[in-house]
């Protein structure tokens, strides 16, 4: 069941929206089958663009081509003011990086990329859908920070959305509480790299199916851990396959 978020209950983040980011439109078949959407027509200087449709609820992924490596992800926060928002992140500590009024791109404390954009009403979180006889969903964006810096970037992302951080299954792990019909959490995660990224997270209920099917599609394994696995998607881009419940998050 698509969930809806409720008005009022994000101070400041009314949509979230995951952006694949690739030198080519290699991968963008791979991600319109694992997550049974549609590309919108392109748009954008070069046609760079195209927004992931869902079967049903408001889209909230989309591909960009952006001419160099590697491929890679980053988030837009869809707010109500947008000038007015990039005013109080900056004084969080971001970074302005492009102002075109209703389009900001900051980087963050840390040097992660993401942008500002104005809010145009989407508010329905699309459901899960069946893949490989089961059901799965992108619905989490992993943060990867330097253990150097992650509490003051894991602060600087709770103060931006307004959500609460909490503590997460294992001591690499934290998360913000992210409003419900919100369609992606943001995990933090402490890496041992001193680049930081982010990757995407689907959560499903046949992780070994799903994987498999990835990997016909064109995704090669990197890893399994005891609740996920780690992938590579066409392009190099890493990703992960959680045992996550698709519908509620949780684990188990």
């Amino acid at each position: 069941m698509a969930e809806t978020v409720e008005a009022g209950s994000d101070t400041f983040v009314r949509w979230i929206t995951g952006f694949l980011d690739s030198p080519s439109r290699a991968a963008e078949e791979f991600w319109q089958a694992v997550t049974g959407s549609t590309a919108s027509a392109r748009r954008g200087p070069g046609e760079a663009f195209a927004t992931l449709v869902p079967a049903g609820g408001d889209a909230y992924l989309r591909v960009q081509v952006v001419g160099d490596g590697p491929a890679r992800a980053h988030l837009d926060l869809h707010v109500e003011d947008v000038p007015a928002q990039a005013r109080r992140v900056v004084g969080l500590g971001a970074a302005v990086v492009l102002d075109e009024g209703d389009l900001v791109v900051l980087r963050s404390p840390a040097g992660l990329a993401f942008c500002l954009v104005r809010w145009q009403g989407e508010r329905v979180r699309p459901a899960p859908v069946g893949v490989a006889g089961a059901r799965s969903l992108v619905d989490q964006l992993c943060v990867d920070v330097p253990a150097a810096s992650f509490d003051a970037e894991a602060d600087f992302w709770a103060s931006v959305t307004g959500w609460a951080r909490r503590r997460g299954s294992r001591p690499e792990f934290d998360f913000l509480v992210r409003p419900d019909g919100m369609p992606l959490r943001l995990l933090l995660q402490r890496v041992g790299s001193p680049v930081p990224g982010m990757h995407f997270d689907l959560a499903c209920e046949d992780r070994e199916a799903l994987v498999a099917r990835h990997v016909n599609l064109g995704a090669s394994v990197v890893r399994a851990e005891a609740a996920w696995t780690t992938l590579r998607d066409p392009v190099g881009r890493f990703y992960c396959v959680t045992d996550r419940d698709p519908a509620t998050g949780r684990l188990g």
